[in-house]
């Protein structure tokens, strides 16, 4: 598999580098034509492109679109991006006359995110990305630094990761997805039954491509745009600046004369506080700051959303900008104000009032298809649908999370996961947390004696997500 190959040469477009991509023994290295074959494999030449414009020359993302329409968003699975091999290209670039991904995920050479769940090394996303098509450009400022990390959070709800590149159909549609949203600049919008692993995707595409920590926005039915991008706490702000002035009531009079003069702030006066303290902005706003490197938001459940909501965001993710009315207000005393962010200790400057985003983040939209969205949000949006994981995808879950063999050792020695699969068929659909939370259990050593009591618990964790009531164990 490509894994084998390691890239040659030093980092820039086109180049993936993850950690898994360490050169396997007895690897031949050819030096300049970048030619490598690992056993049982064929040639791969050069570092794994992910675009035929490493020189800048050309824009791979603005192509013309499938319907002609000149919106790559208006296409779900839009065409692949310039650099591609195709006709009489793609049969070399396989060996055997096959266009590329015939045989193994690692020979689609326009991938930046593979799925492998490991991080990149030697490079980041910037040098990887090319740039964005003429109408997703961005110019904002001043620069942000980059995200803090966050690995504590993605091991909590990945495991450790695995390295493997994906085998199946569904894995190969993901992944062509995510890269097709980071090349467009484009927000993926996720659909799905629940506990298929929606949320996941957002800290699988940060980890691998070292985005640092995750911005998540949990929609309900009172949610508002302006929630998600800052908050203003005016009423403290009118308290500090009370209790301050009352403070200074008993202090001295400002002298006249040579060391005064009539109108000088009071005593504690220069204390009160200025603005910025009281703005933070929110997940959605913190994510539009001008970072050389997108940050990654996660919009949990759109779909319990009042039905404004998404109309509201289109002139965000549109724009790439948004204005925070009270910084608008005090531009001229205050052209720059520094306020808090959504990341823990965080503080963001903010020129004339306005953000604007300089790389556009990787949005990732989840919905448990409860509703519908208006066409206009989804012409915006690139569609990807998150079917039930299969026994593959589960034991691979299992493993990251606990221990390799902790499925066959839990019940009795028995395949949880078929149990689990057949049991989520028979009841309108299971959660992973489901299965994770059976086998944690049942490989904890505390039923030792009642193997009967340990799988009447197990079935009882494998309840109906429906509301409906859970169905008496068979047997």
């Amino acid at each position: 598999m490509d894994r084998g190959v390691r890239p040659v040469g030093a980092a820039r477009a086109g180049d993936v580098r993850s950690q898994d991509t360490a050169a396997t023994p007895g690897t031949a290295d050819t030096g300049d034509t970048g030619t490598a074959r690992t056993p049982g494999s064929t040639e791969t030449t050069g570092a794994t492109e992910t675009t035929g414009d490493p020189d800048g020359s050309g824009d791979p993302a603005a192509s013309d679109t499938p319907d002609g329409s000149g919106d790559p968003a208006a296409s779900d699975t839009p065409a692949a991006p310039a650099g591609s091999a195709t006709g009489p290209a793609a049969a070399s670039a396989s060996g055997d006359g096959a266009p590329p991904g015939a045989h193994l995920p690692g020979s689609d050479r326009w991938w930046i995110y593979r799925g492998s769940g490991q991080p990149l090394y030697d490079t980041d996303l910037r040098e990887l990305l090319p740039d964005p098509p003429p109408w997703r450009r961005f110019t904002g400022g001043p620069v942000m630094p980059p995200a803090p990390a966050d690995d504590e959070e993605a091991e909590r709800r990945l495991g450790k990761p695995s390295g493997r590149l994906p085998a199946s159909d569904q894995l190969r549609r993901e992944a062509d997805m995510v890269n097709a949203a980071l090349l467009l600049r484009r927000p993926l919008l996720v659909t799905g039954r629940p506990g298929t692993g929606k949320s996941s995707l957002a800290y699988r595409i940060s980890r691998e491509l070292r985005l640092g920590r995750v911005l998540r926005w949990h929609i309900t039915s009172r949610t508002t745009l302006r929630s998600g991008l800052y908050g203003y706490d005016a009423i403290g702000r009118v308290q500090d600046s009370a209790a301050l002035r009352a403070a200074a009531d008993g202090a001295p009079a400002a002298p006249t004369g040579a060391a005064g003069r009539p109108g000088d702030r009071a005593p504690g006066e220069d204390q009160l506080p200025g603005i910025g303290d009281y703005v933070q902005l929110g997940p959605l706003g913190t994510a539009l700051l001008p970072y050389e490197t997108p940050r990654v938001l996660l919009v949990d459940e759109l779909d319990k959303c009042d039905q404004d909501l998404a109309n509201d965001l289109l002139s965000v993710f549109e724009e790439g900008q948004y204005p925070i009315p009270e910084l608008l207000r005090a531009r001229r005393r205050h052209p720059r104000v520094t306020v808090l962010t959504d990341d823990p200790e965080g503080t963001a400057e903010i020129v004339g009032g306005v953000v604007r985003c300089r790389a556009f983040p990787v949005v990732v939209i989840t919905s448990n298809g409860e509703r519908e969205f208006p066409p206009a949000f989804l012409r915006r949006c690139l569609r990807l649908h998150m079917p039930d994981p299969d026994h593959t995808q589960l034991a691979d879950m299992v493993t990251a999370h606990l221990t390799e063999g902790a499925v066959t050792r839990a019940g009795d020695g028995g395949d949880l996961i078929e149990r689990f699969l057949q049991r989520s068929q028979e009841r309108g659909g299971l959660a992973v947390d489901q299965l994770l939370n059976s086998v944690y259990l049942a490989t904890s050593g505390r039923f030792p004696a009642d193997e009967g009591a340990l799988a009447e618990l197990v079935d009882a964790l494998w309840h109906r997500l429906d509301g409906a009531k859970a169905e008496s164990r068979p047997g």
